[in-house]
């Protein structure tokens, strides 16, 4: 196979990884179509004004309704459903959905996952993030806070990850698709994780490096920060390194990672303690606890973190005090 296409395409997609990549042209925003009428009572727990706020406004791209297993689990007992959720994905679309995110450290994983499920909010605060890219650590959540931005804590806890949200915000199909997914077939989204992990794995692309720690996890194959302070959030081409190599490609050139992140203290209010998988369980973990969001209850569901983020009662509000501290320029 020739490969040079999606390497050329790799090296497009990937650059805005880069410290430079943040001055890039705005974020064009295309909403979906608002839901149907009997929809619209459907809403997450902070939703923004003028937006839609139900995952089911953008359906996935997909026609197969997947195998038997594959399916949507159960509303509770007593729970009126509402309207159904989409399609499942069958094994093949989940294995190609997450190919992009599969080799990032479990607890940014984790995060990207639950915040894709409020995928509504992702380009306002990919927006935010590009405009204080500058601004990084116990500074970064001092900024937060000062703003009384209003998002969902799952969206506030990627601030800190510019690159990811502006992957997230450019291509909303991929992000509503993967929330609804996260919605509706959790333990399958997992399990699809798992199977690219591996095969990323076998083929030498996916192992121990200075940046994070591969383990297996009783059978499952954890990816951990090698310092739970510092992430790093890899650059690959999914053309690459889920396939076998061809004869003589050195394959550790294949597995690129971003600058530094830092996340302290001061983000635990945001989920970050605690944050990952119990991989044989199905379970997403954040702040030590399961993450119990799923289709039938996104419009009440209520985060029960230890450290829970309490949301702002004022406006949001962009402060300029921490760019003339760190001498940096804003323009509206």
């Amino acid at each position: 196979m020739n490969k040079l296409g999606p390497r050329i395409l790799h090296t497009v997609l990937f650059s805005t990884l880069t410290a430079s990549a943040f001055a890039q042209a705005p974020i064009v925003r295309q909403p979906p179509p608002p839901p149907p009428a009997d929809q619209q009572q459907a809403a997450p727990a902070y939703p923004q004004a003028g937006q839609p706020t139900d995952p089911q406004a953008m359906p996935p791209d997909n026609t197969q309704a997947g195998q038997p297993q594959y399916q949507q689990q159960a509303p509770p007992p007593g729970q009126q459903q509402g309207p159904p959720p989409p399609p499942p994905l069958a094994p093949q679309q989940l294995d190609q959905l997450v190919q992009r995110i599969a080799l990032y450290p479990d607890p940014l994983l984790a995060q990207v996952l639950t915040a894709s499920t409020y995928w509504d909010q992702i380009p306002d605060a990919a927006t935010w993030a590009q405009q204080h890219a500058t601004i990084t650590g116990d500074a970064l959540a001092q900024a937060i806070q000062a703003d009384n931005l209003p998002w969902d804590p799952s969206v506030l806890a990627l601030l800190p990850f510019p690159s990811v949200l502006d992957m997230m915000a450019r291509d909303p199909q991929f992000t509503g698709t993967l929330g609804n997914a996260v919605l509706s077939q959790r333990s399958d989204v997992m399990d699809a994780v798992q199977r690219q992990r591996r095969i990323a794995r076998g083929y030498g692309y996916l192992a121990p490096n200075s940046y994070d720690t591969v383990v297996d996890d009783g059978g499952y194959i954890a990816i951990q920060p090698v310092n739970p302070a510092y992430y790093y959030v890899p650059v690959y081409s999914p053309a690459v390194v889920f396939y076998a190599p061809r004869p003589g490609f050195y394959v550790g050139g294949a597995l690129r990672f971003g600058p530094v992140v830092t996340i302290g203290p001061a983000f635990g209010v945001y989920g970050w303690y605690g944050a990952g998988f119990g991989w044989g369980t199905h379970a997403i973990l954040i702040d030590h606890r399961p993450w119990g969001r799923t289709y039938y209850n996104r419009s009440v569901y209520v985060h029960p973190y230890a450290h829970p983020y309490v949301h702002p009662a004022s406006p949001r509000v962009e402060s300029h005090a921490h760019y003339e501290e760190h001498g940096g320029e804003h323009h509206h």
